[in-house]
């Protein structure tokens, strides 16, 4: 048995819909399909939640607009009728509006988990129609009835064996060779919605695997497969053809944007090799990520991850920044899930860059005045360079400020501006 991933990119539309069905019917294996929201949904979605607490009517209007996004790629999909999933979907879209509207539902985090977990129904009831009249028997699982989670909305963590009891009597292969659910979401066992952090559905298809023991995992993207830096961000980027777990966990949790950070380690566990394949050249070799010893192509890998905010404290009374002070910075991050992306500390300070897109900033930093003087700058970007050289360190880092550096015999970080 295979786990296939296809992400929104390769569901954006009706041609990406109809190309996964090209990559599904080529295969002899059984699978199970883990599908993304299509396109930019999630952001949709997202944005919708944001509305609902200040302007119900630009809401509903979101609203709208995204249900007539759906129903256009219904309309090319099913052009003789498509009316049996344009109403599961307007069944679908009149929750949202229910809960966009519902005062009662008035912890952000919550919210954005009933309605942002549509995102992924949507797309797999549509591919799951479509399979259908292509003759290819899916069976739709909604991942929400495996998956039991705890209540930390918008970061949920899996209970493993319930989880996994759950996932071993649902997809039973002995009965069929297909199947088909989503990725990213859950549910808590008091019956509400939740998901596991924004692009988890990498995740979810890798909690899938290894709980199956799948033969491997393949995650299909619109690009050829890792590359040594980011197409959009450099110049002549190659393709890695192979990559060992633990560097590409180095690259996920620096800010490599093809997986997810947590999706390895499942594999891992159960040495279940990872393809990063292309939706658009399925035949192609892509990158394969296994147990390999070490990095053996002569490229040096470079990230860059955006807007990026880096935050100083320094002790009022000057004293030292010892255990105790950092015990405490530290779990008022944990508590308040800020991740931190680099950390570097003084005697009497101590720095760490964390994503600009934390939507509670404003009390984080009131937080650490009650003890501390903070400084803070802000639009900066965090550059690590992996198997770096000093001419790659010049060339990058020339004519940028460099606030942070930091270096160790294979990588290299460097918070600029």
């Amino acid at each position: 048995m295979i786990v296939y991933k296809f992400g929104g990119a390769s569901v954006k539309d009706a041609t990406g819909v109809k190309n996964l069905i090209e990559i599904v019917k080529k295969s002899t294996d059984k699978l199970l399909i883990v599908v993304s929201a299509m396109g930019k949904t999630t952001n949709a979605l997202e944005e919708i939640v944001k509305l609902s607490f200040v302007n119900i009517d630009e809401c509903t209007e979101k609203i709208n607009q995204l249900y007539h996004q759906h129903f256009q790629i219904c309309s090319e999909l099913f052009p003789d009728d498509s009316e049996p999933i344009d109403s599961q979907l307007k069944g679908d879209f009149s929750k949202i509006s229910l809960l966009a509207s519902d005062k009662s539902l008035n912890q952000f985090d919550v919210k954005y988990d009933q309605i942002v977990s549509f995102g992924e129904i949507f797309s797999t009831r549509i591919i799951n129609a479509y399979m259908n009249t292509k003759n290819i028997k899916s069976a739709f699982v909604d991942i929400r009835e495996v998956f039991i989670t705890d209540e930390t909305y918008r970061e949920a963590i899996i209970d493993t064996d319930l989880s996994k009891s759950n996932t071993i009597k649902i997809f039973d292969f002995s009965k069929q060779s297909i199947y088909l659910t989503q990725g990213f979401i859950g549910c808590s066992k008091n019956g509400l919605s939740t998901t596991l952090g924004r692009e988890g559905s990498d995740y979810t298809a890798a909690i899938l695997a290894n709980f199956l023991d799948a033969e491997k995992m393949i995650v299909w993207k619109d690009v050829e497969g890792i590359m040594n830096a980011d197409p959009q961000c450099f110049d002549k980027t190659e393709r890695l053809n192979k990559i060992s777990y633990q560097e590409a966990v180095e690259l996920a949790y620096f800010g490599a944007k093809v997986i997810h950070p947590k999706t390895l380690k499942p594999l891992h566990n159960k040495n279940i090799p990872l393809y990063v394949k292309s939706f658009i050249n399925p035949t192609g070799q892509g990158t394969t990520i296994h147990d390999y010893n070490e990095y053996d192509q002569n490229l040096p890998l470079y990230i860059i991850k955006k807007d990026q905010m880096l935050i100083s404290l320094f002790p009022k009374d000057l004293s030292f920044v010892i255990e105790d002070g950092l015990k405490d910075i530290f779990q008022y991050l944990s508590l308040h899930r800020v991740k931190v992306n680099l950390i570097q500390n003084s005697a009497i300070s101590i720095s760490f860059c964390i994503d600009n897109s934390y939507v509670k900033i404003g009390e984080l930093l009131e937080y650490f005045q009650k003890e501390y003087k903070v400084l803070y700058n802000e639009n900066l970007e965090l550059l690590t360079i992996r198997h770096y050289s000093e001419k790659d360190v010049l060339k990058l880092t020339a004519r940028r400020k460099i606030f942070i550096e930091q270096r160790s015999r294979h990588t290299a970080h460097f918070v600029i501006q």
